[in-house]
C-alpha cells in the first residue's frame, strides 16, 4: 500500500533566507520521495540558530513520522544542527571513530593536514547510524536515527554531497524499514514546444481508460512535465507504463523523453546513436547553448566545439562570414544565422551545426526586428535552414528561450533524419 507516513523537511541555513541560494533540496527530495510512495506534508526554512532549530524540530517531531533535515552538519561556528537536535531529543553526542577514519582517508588523498575543526563532524546522536559521505566533495557525514517509533534523517547542505548520500544510503535504509514502495509510483513525460493547456487537452482523453492514474503538470522555461502517478499501490506498475505510452502517442513530436533528461541530453544521445557530430556558433546566447552540451558527461564524443562570435569582426575572422552579408543584411538576420551555422560546421568539420544571433535587449532592435528577436541557423548534411523567433521577457529570458528553441529545433530535425533502429522507449517497459 502507498505509505501514509507523514514526512516533514527542515532546510537549515541563513543563506536560503538571504536569497544567496535557492532551495533545490525541497524540489529534489519531494520528487524522490514521491517516486517511492512518500509525500512531504510540510517544509520549513530555518536560520542557523540553535533555539529556532530546536523549536521547529520539536514541532515537526510531534507531527511527523519521518523528519529530514538539510544543512548545518559542517565544521564552522554556524553549523549547529547536530548539537541542537541532540539536545532537543535528550540524547548524547557520541564520537564515531569510523567517521574520523573516513575524513582522514579523504585528506590523505589530497595530501593536506586535517583541520582540527573537522573533529566536530565525527560526532553522531546516541543510537544513530552514521551515513558515509561518499561524494569525494565533502567530509560531513549524515545521520540516520530511529527513535520513539520515528525516523530522523540528517543530511549535509551541499547538493553534491546530499544527493548521493540520499540515494546510496538513505533510500536503502527506508526500504529496509518498509516505508517505501518496492516499485516507483510516478512516471514523468517531458514535452516542449507547446503550452501546458494544450498538453492537458491532449493527454486527458488518452487517460480516460486509466481511472487509477493521477495526472499533474509542472511547467518550466520551454518545458512542460507531465507527471503520472498510481492512486493505489495495488495497481500494477504495468498500468503506469501503459498510461505513459498512451500519453506519448497523444503528445506526438512534442514529447521528447521519459524521466528527467534535458533536451540537450536527448539531442546528444540521438547524435551518438547516429555517429554524427555537432558544432555551435553563438552571438546573442553568449555560450549558453554550448554549455547545455558541455555540462553532459561524454559530450566530447559528439560536440566538436563552439565559437562565440559577438562582434562583426569576430564573425568575419572566426566564422569566415562574407562582409557583404553583414553590410547588406546586418548581424541580426536570416542570412547571417545561416552563414554562422555553415561557417562553424566547416571550422570543426561537423555534421550538424546550430547558430544564434539576435537582439536580447533591453536596447537595440529595429522596427522589423524588435528587441527579443532571435534568428537561429541550422546546418545539416541535408541542407541549411534559418528561422526567426521573437520572445517576450528580459535579456536572460530571451537568451534562455533561444537556447531551448534551438535545442528543440535540432531534436525535431534529427527525429526525421535518424534511422529506424534509433527509438525512444519507456525505461523498464
Amino acid at each position: 500500500m502507498i505509505s501514509h507516513k507523514k514526512v516533514e523537511l527542515l532546510n537549515l541555513g541563513d543563506e536560503l533566507l538571504l536569497g544567496l541560494k535557492s532551495n533545490e533540496h525541497l524540489v529534489y527530495l519531494g520528487r524522490m520521495l514521491k517516486r517511492h510512495g512518500l509525500t512531504l506534508i510540510h517544509n520549513e526554512i530555518i536560520r542557523d540558530n540553535i533555539e529556532e532549530i530546536q523549536r521547529s524540530f520539536q514541532q515537526s517531531w510531534e507531527r511527523a513520522d519521518i523528519v529530514i533535515t538539510t544543512g548545518g552538519l559542517g565544521s564552522t561556528v554556524d553549523d549547529n544542527t547536530r548539537e541542537a537536535l541532540a539536545e532537543a531529543l535528550g540524547l548524547k553526542l557520541i564520537f564515531d571513530p569510523e567517521a574520523e577514519k573516513a575524513i582522514t582517508k579523504l585528506f590523505e588523498k589530497v595530501r593536506s593536514p586535517i583541520p582540527e575543526s573537522l573533529v566536530k563532524q565525527c560526532y553522531k546522536l546516541e543510537g544513530s547510524e552514521t551515513l558515509p559521505n561518499r561524494s569525494n566533495f565533502g567530509t560531513a557525514p549524515g545521520i540516520f536515527l530511529k527513535h520513539q517509533d520515528k525516523i530522523l534523517i540528517m543530511l549535509p547542505g551541499p547538493t553534491s554531497e546530499l544527493r548521493p548520500m540520499f540515494e546510496q544510503e538513505v533510500l536503502p535504509r527506508l526500504k529496509a524499514e518498509g516505508v517505501l514502495e518496492p516499485e516507483e509510483m510516478v512516471l514523468q513525460l517531458r514535452t516542449t514546444g507547446v503550452g501546458e493547456t494544450r498538453i492537458e487537452e491532449r493527454v486527458k482523453p488518452a487517460l480516460e481508460q486509466f481511472p487509477d492514474i493521477d495526472l499533474a503538470f509542472c511547467a518550466h522555461l520551454g518545458i512542460v512535465d507531465v507527471r503520472l502517478s498510481l492512486k493505489h499501490a495495488s495497481v500494477p506498475q504495468k498500468t503506469l507504463l501503459e498510461a505513459g505510452e498512451a500519453c506519448r502517442e497523444a503528445l506526438g513530436e512534442d514529447f521528447f523523453t521519459f524521466g528527467n533528461d534535458s533536451l540537450a541530453k536527448v539531442v546528444l544521445d540521438d547524435l551518438k546513436a547516429a555517429g554524427k557530430t555537432l558544432a555551435i556558433a553563438e552571438s546573442c546566447t553568449g555560450g549558453l547553448l554550448s554549455n547545455e552540451f558541455t555540462d553532459l558527461p561524454g559530450a566530447s564524443q559528439v560536440f566538436s566545439g563552439s565559437i562565440i562570435a559577438y562582434s562583426n569582426d569576430a564573425k568575419v575572422e572566426l566564422l569566415h562570414i562574407p562582409e557583404a552579408i553583414l553590410e547588406q543584411h546586418g548581424a541580426v538576420s536570416e542570412e547571417t544565422a545561416l552563414a554562422m551555422a555553415t561557417g562553424v560546421a566547416e571550422c570543426f568539420s561537423a555534421d550538424y551545426a546550430l547558430s544564434s544571433t539576435g537582439f536580447a535587449g533591453p536596447e537595440g532592435g529595429t522596427e522589423k526586428d524588435p528587441v527579443g528577436t532571435v534568428y537561429l541557423g541550422f546546418h545539416s548534411p541535408e541542407g541549411a535552414y534559418s528561422r526567426k523567433v521573437v520572445f517576450p521577457g528580459d535579456r536572460l529570458i530571451v537568451k534562455e528561450r533561444a537556447v531551448y528553441t534551438a535545442l528543440d529545433w535540432i531534436r525535431r530535425k534529427l527525429k526525421h533524419y535518424k534511422s529506424a533502429d534509433i527509438s525512444t522507449s519507456i525505461p523498464g517497459a
